[in-house]
């Protein structure tokens, strides 16, 4: 669409505006209609300008402190993050100290010369010690005072309000207002823009300025935007009459007026323009906002009013959430930045705020729906239902196509990861009828025990809290290197106790070489010869290969003769060399995974799949991966089942750094079985959920989204408990069963490759004993390595 000049709209017709403004939200923005939970901190409301319409702005008065004490702020910050809001609103009245003797002498006794250095502090110890990300709005500011807030807001506002300079006049609102003049408030908003920061601004109408004039406004937003990529939301608020001002019988703009202007922002501003209206100066006919075209609600505070403008309450939660579903729209809580900015937070946030902003974002840069990470337990709440009754037209074409076995586009694909409400629900619920139509109501387990022989590492992934140096003790556990016996007596005591698999992964220890993996597969098979090894990731198999000279294949036949059963598809993490490069730069890259992989397929060997999602990656690459992984698999078949593998960020080193985010929320776990399923239909039948990191309400979920499988009952877990999980290291059979059936669906022990289990078998591992205490036999010397030579168990 073409440039439309601002003083066309001018003879529009309301009507045409507002379809017009609707349909170019619906292009850049969907159905998604956000919204701020945030807690209002006015940390001062003296100001030095006199606004003819403003109540905000107060005299110091006797006996009354100028500013909120540190503590009064945190006490403020705590109550809104124990009511879920993720944005602390710091609204004050510009640099009060110019005006009031008073507020200079509070800010000496507090430690500070000017009222934006207080606000750094307590901005500071908001982020710090609640989580909340700041949002700063602090009038008229120098490129210095802008540059010093940065490291501690995640974006900061000025309102432009006007471009008339008529205002500023006397028996105009801005008179006496020396920080309201246009040319200061551009110029403030142009140097956040040459800095960076992600910014809010608006038009405020009803104030003397005319149509005109507010276009003119708007057209001076467009141009600064179109400089700098940083205005993420434009508010159009509208003036409301207070007593006690000189505006105070003022006539206030209509419903007509508030929403002409609103379809006019968005139809300068263009599609992708986030455009706020606040709802609560509206009352009760706020929903006919979402037919001017706007897609936020701005910040709405389950906790603080609108100190501005305390006469006009809040909406509550739900209303908002009614009001929307009434549009056919769906209501989604956003930080203070917007997904835009999150997603190129390097760009636009300090050093100081990103690990903040990463924490409280999920993979779209919306908010987290709550504070659940893998690894820990699931809040114990009912789930919410959908507002919306009508499904999105694409969301419903992709999972029909799915159903019928399609191959989708990436871009299809990784709109599903989009989805929400009814949609969400849609996907998991078709993934779940596809399941049942390929699996039956059976769940499926293998009795196994993994053997992690050497937590030794010379990789350094970033998402690992596994893996160690040689001599370091940092993270959980010492550094360990298992002798043979050890990993005999394991697979022995694994067959006493019911196990018809052992799967042996461990790091890459720089001593290994492909002899070493040999002599494992022979001390397994020698200790237990019916038991199944399932074993040595991709990375394991081509550092084994490289170290004997040999090519990928030839030595997969030489792990087969050595008795090998099955590989584990796991080091896939993303399969994107983007991805990869951040999180695991020194591993396989993506085309050297696909070819090891597939050739073990091509030698006979069944393998699994992997993904290990929720870190810094985005929907578009779980999209990708999905794809790589159905092309392999339509030209293979040797995949047996797809694993996802939710991120447990609380002890993985880039976790700890602040470097990811806090895993993939519940909503994108659901989705990630789901659309699996429907991605992979009808080339891979299995999908299994992680017990080990979502715990039995987290993969009963995930059972009822198109999962059919939960994977091992483990004996021993490592690498999970390393990163964090609370959730063991042992689901024996009796727990899996019931687990299944307290679902209503029916149990099955499966081997490695979906077979039957013997009845012995079964009997064994409902009767045993417990676990003898492992050991974990440390380094040894360079030059003793035992695992490095030819060994014969002959236990």
């Amino acid at each position: 669409m073409a440039e439309i000049r601002p003083e066309s709209l001018l003879a529009m017709p309301l009507p045409e505006m507002l379809a017009r403004a609707s349909a170019l939200r619906e292009a850049g923005h969907g159905r998604i209609q956000s919204w701020s939970p945030k807690v209002f901190i006015p940390l001062t409301q003296l100001c030095r300008n006199l606004c003819h319409y403003c109540t905000f702005s107060q005299p110091p008065r006797r006996g009354e402190a100028c500013y909120l004490t540190r503590e009064q702020v945190l006490d403020i910050a705590r109550a809104g993050k124990a009511a879920g809001c993720t944005e602390a609103l710091f609204t004050l009245g510009d640099k009060p100290e110019l005006r009031f003797k008073a507020a200079r002498d509070e800010l000496a006794a507090l430690g500070h010369e000017t009222t934006l250095s207080y606000l750094a502090e307590v901005a500071a110890a908001v982020r710090d010690e609640t989580g909340l990300l700041p949002h700063i709005n602090a009038g008229v500011m120098t490129r210095e005072e802008m540059a010093m807030l940065r490291p501690v807001s995640a974006s900061q506002g000025l309102m432009l309000e006007s471009v008339s300079d008529r205002l500023c006049e006397k028996g105009g609102a801005h008179y006496r207002s020396p920080d309201k003049h246009p040319e200061v408030r551009l110029e403030t908003i142009r140097i956040a823009g040459e800095l960076a920061i992600p910014f809010t601004t608006g038009i405020l109408i009803g104030i003397g300025e005319t149509r005109a004039e507010r276009l003119d406004a708007l057209a001076a937003i467009r141009d600064l935007h179109a400089r700098h990529g940083h205005i993420q939301e434009v508010i159009v608020q509208n003036f409301r009459a207070k007593p006690r001002t000189v505006m105070a019988d003022a006539p206030e703009p209509d419903m007509d007026d508030l929403l002409w202007t609103a379809a006019a922002a968005r139809i300068l501003l263009g599609p992708a323009m986030n455009i706020q209206v606040p709802p609560n100066l509206s009352a009760d006919d706020f929903p006919r906002l979402i037919d001017a075209g706007i897609n936020d609600w701005g910040g709405v505070s389950p906790v603080t009013p609108d100190h501005v403008n305390p006469e006009a309450p809040w909406p509550a939660v739900q209303q908002l959430r009614a009001a929307t579903a009434g549009a056919n729209r769906i209501l989604v809580p956003r930080l203070p930045v917007y997904p835009a900015y999150v997603a190129e937070n390097a760009r636009w946030q300090d050093a100081a705020m990103q690990r903040h902003v990463r924490a409280a974002a999920d993979t779209s840069g919306f908010a987290r729906a709550d504070g659940w990470s893998p690894g820990l337990a699931l809040p114990d709440r009912p789930p919410e239902a959908p507002y919306l009754a009508a499904l999105d037209r694409g969301i419903a074409a992709t999972v029909n196509r799915a159903l019928a076995g399609e191959r989708p586009d990436e871009a299809a694909l990784a709109a599903l990861f989009e989805a929400r409400d009814v949609d969400l629900e849609h996907i998991c619920e078709s993934a779940d009828a596809l399941r049942r139509a390929v699996n039956g109501d059976t769940v499926t387990y293998v009795v196994n025990r993994n053997i992690n022989y050497t937590n030794i590492c010379a990789y350094k992934c970033g998402f690992c809290a596994f893996s160690k140096g040689k001599t370091s003790d940092a993270l959980r556990g010492r550094p360990y290197d298992l002798d043979l016996a050890e990993v005999a007596r394991r697979t022995e005591e694994a067959w006493a106790r019911g196990g018809t698999e052992v799967c042996l992964q461990g790091g890459i220890h720089p001593s290994y070489t492909g002899e070493t993996y040999l002599t494992l597969a022979r001390t397994v098979r020698t200790a237990v010869p019916d038991i199944h090894l399932h074993a040595f990731s991709p990375l394991e198999v081509s550092h084994g290969a490289e170290t004997l000279g040999l090519s990928v294949e030839d030595f997969l036949c030489r792990l087969k003769d050595a008795g090998l059963g099955t590989l584990p598809g796991t080091a896939a993490e993303i399969l994107d060399d983007e991805v990869r490069r951040i999180i695991c730069p020194d591993k396989l890259n993506t085309a050297e995974w696909l070819h090891v992989v597939g050739t073990a397929h091509k030698v006979g060997f069944r393998t699994t799949a992997t993904i290990m999602f929720g870190h810094v990656e985005t929907y578009a690459h779980w999209a990708r991966h999905l794809l790589l992984i159905r092309d392999l698999q339509a030209e293979t078949g040797g995949f047996t089942e797809f694993v996802p593998l939710p991120f447990v960020h609380m002890e993985a080193p880039m976790g700890v750094r602040g470097e990811t985010r806090r895993g993939p929320t519940f909503r994108e776990v659901r989705l990630m079985h789901a659309v699996a399923r429907l991605a992979l239909n009808p080339l891979i039948a299995n999908i299994q959920t992680s017990w080990v990191k979502l715990g039995p309400a987290g993969v009963a979920a995930c059972l009822a989204s198109g999962a059919n499988d939960l994977g091992g009952t483990l004996m021993n877990e490592s690498i999970s408990r390393a990163a964090g999980t609370q959730h063991g290291q042992e689901m024996p059979p009796a727990a899996m069963d019931a687990l299944i059936r307290s679902i209503g669906r029916a149990p099955r022990q499966r081997t490695t490759l979906y077979g039957d289990v013997s009845e012995a078998a079964r009997r064994k591992g409902r009767e045993a004993a417990d676990l003898a205490p492992i050991i974990l036999t440390p380094p040894r010397k360079d030059g003793d390595k035992t695992l490095g030579k030819e060994f014969e168990y002959a236990g």
